[in-house]
């Protein structure tokens, strides 16, 4: 009941938040029917269709678990342990909050297929997504449900979990190294590969993966960048801040740029990296990819939330010092700007080798 009333009591911030997750899960889910309907039609190649419909799972999960951890009703705070919210009660808060905002989610993602089906009364908009989500054939309703499963209860137990570890920050330039070599390792898989774009998803999953990896670095790095040749006290604030928080910020990072790369080769001209590829998820390819990219960005404003949370005392501590708002204020401007600065060349360069090697 307690943690029922801190969820219902949070500020209407918390509950936007809590609301994009439910849109994200909504949205990942009819991804999900979609791909079980066109397993009924077309069996042959669901499971690689599968396969890319996970990516927009995944980036909701990891939506959702940010979104937990920047949850007030789940940060530790002093005296909660003697009205019976201790740690273990903390990590089940969050996995209740989050398992509720996806829940719904899938629920009204099942709600808005099964409408335009036509299952729950006459087809809406003149019968146009029949053909799309194959109204002739029936749809297992268990497998439905069991997909529909899927987010909350990854994004509950993931939750859960990150909230009962310790929230020390990790060596943020140490995975720079092992980013590099998996994001060349998936350059050199898809010029292997060639014109042909048979080692697409494995060749771009380990580009992903190795720019998530290197994510922190690259923030670290970046702080290192404003700190650069005879620094005044503004850039000092600014990088060494980033420097400091290059472990929240970098994975949410990586994963934006992962993502800003797919982005950027698919606009290439000629076969353009992925333009010229066969859209894995059909129609709804540019959805599910829009899909992504929102929940990259979402991620990373939550990271920066979690982070302004973190460095509450840092902020009145420099106030009490007589340090005007508008110093902090173009310390951030300053660390947003470098992050475009190193970010931007990156994703375009990956997203050209890219294009590259899938052109031959």
């Amino acid at each position: 009941m307690l943690t029922l009333r801190l969820t219902r009591g949070s500020r209407p911030l918390v509950q936007l938040r809590r609301l994009l997750v439910a849109a994200a899960a909504a949205g990942s889910g009819f991804l999900l029917l979609y791909v079980l309907a066109e397993a009924t039609a077309r069996p042959a190649g669901s499971f690689p269709r599968l396969l890319w419909a996970l990516l927009p799972l995944a980036a909701t999960v990891h939506l959702a678990v940010r979104t937990a951890r920047t949850d007030p009703a789940t940060r530790p705070r002093e005296g909660m342990d003697a009205v019976g919210l201790g740690p273990l009660h903390l990590a089940l808060a969050a996995a209740a909050s989050t398992a509720v905002a996806c829940t719904l989610g899938s629920a009204l993602a099942l709600a808005a297929f099964l409408h335009l089906r036509g299952d729950l009364g006459g087809l809406p908009f003149d019968g146009a997504g029949a053909a799309l989500l194959h109204t002739d054939r029936p749809l297992p309703l268990a497998a439905a449900l069991t997909l529909l499963a899927l987010t909350p209860l990854a994004a509950s137990a993931a939750a859960a979990a990150l909230t009962l570890r310790p929230r020390t920050p990790a060596a943020p330039a140490a995975g720079l190294p092992w980013g590099i070599a998996l994001a060349a390792c998936g350059l050199a898989v898809l010029g292997h590969a060639g014109p042909a774009g048979d080692g697409l998803p494995a060749g771009w999953a380990l580009t992903a993966a190795g720019l998530v990896l290197a994510g922190p670095g690259l923030a670290y790095a970046c702080g290192a960048l404003v700190q650069a040749v005879r620094p005044g006290a503004l850039r000092l604030l600014a990088g060494r801040t980033l420097q400091e928080e290059a472990s929240r910020l970098g994975r949410p990072l990586g994963v934006l740029c992962a993502a800003g790369t797919a982005a950027i080769a698919a606009a290439l001209p000629g076969r353009g990296g992925i333009a010229g590829i066969s859209a894995p998820l059909g129609p709804l390819t540019a959805p599910a990819f829009a899909l992504t990219v929102l929940c990259a960005a979402a991620t990373l404003l939550a990271a920066a939330v979690e982070v302004r949370q973190a460095r509450a005392a840092s902020r009145a501590a420099l106030a009490d010092l007589g340090a005007p708002g508008s110093v902090l204020r173009t310390a951030a401007t300053v660390r947003a700007a470098a992050l475009l600065a190193v970010c931007l060349p990156v994703c375009w360069g990956i997203a050209r080798l890219t294009s590259l090697a899938l052109t031959g």
